[in-house]
């Protein structure tokens, strides 16, 4: 089957909650599981389930639901999950020190190969199972690796700059955890992850159960 290349971002965003769930039944011994099912354990409609399915060409079986095995490899393969790609880590801070040495990446087709830095000091450290290397060399790096993938943890002053340069030297896909909104090509992808955004939705979201709880108190 051909991996999908228009799937709604929305839907894109609830497929690993989906494989998620997948992975527990299959580990309870389940080899089906419906709609209704995946509905009721992440909160929403079976109708919306059923249609982000669709996207994959998976058709359930009447009365039986989908099958486990099946869901999960197709599942895998439109995310992209089932072959694994390699990137860089630009900027050996506490963040991207902490992605370095997670090895959860390769579960979801990402091996993190790389580590750079300007800061002479973070030169030749060992960070999990990576060598700090000078940006210097992230250009050779890059075109000898055929890497066409990086990770950007530098302060927002400069990552733009980091960006244009890494974008100049082939890169094709930027996972961006500075706090600032890079302009890039639209031939690049780009993904930002906020984690002021992030705390912020997570404290309105506990306000508001505050808030709900005080009220059935009431």
């Amino acid at each position: 089957m051909e991996k999908q290349l228009n799937l709604p971002i929305p839907t894109v965003k609830r497929f690993p909650s989906y494989l998620r769930i997948l992975h527990q039944y299959h580990e309870k011994g389940e080899e089906f599981i419906s709609a209704t099912v995946l509905a009721d354990e992440l909160g929403l409609k079976p109708i919306q389930v059923r249609k982000d399915i669709s996207y994959t060409g998976i058709e359930g079986k009447p009365k039986v639901g989908f099958e486990i095995k099946e869901l999960v490899k197709v599942l895998n393969h439109v995310l992209g999950w089932d072959n694994t790609n390699e990137a860089i880590i630009i900027g050996a801070g506490n963040l991207g020190s902490a992605l370095a040495c997670y090895n959860g990446f390769k579960a979801y087709g990402l091996s993190m190969v790389g580590l750079f830095d300007s800061d002479e000091a973070k030169i030749g450290k060992q960070v999990g199972a990576l060598k700090v290397m000078p940006s210097s060399e992230i250009a050779n790096f890059i075109h000898e690796k055929r890497i066409v993938i990086a990770v950007i943890t530098v302060p927002a002053k400069v990552a733009q700059k980091v960006a244009d340069d890494i974008i100049s030297q082939g890169i094709k896909a930027i996972w961006n955890f500075a706090p600032i909104d890079l302009k890039v090509p639209s031939s690049v992808a780009l993904q930002r992850t906020d984690l002021a955004t992030a705390l912020a939705v997570l404290s309105v979201k506990m306000q508001n159960k505050l808030e709900s709880s005080e009220e059935d108190l009431s």
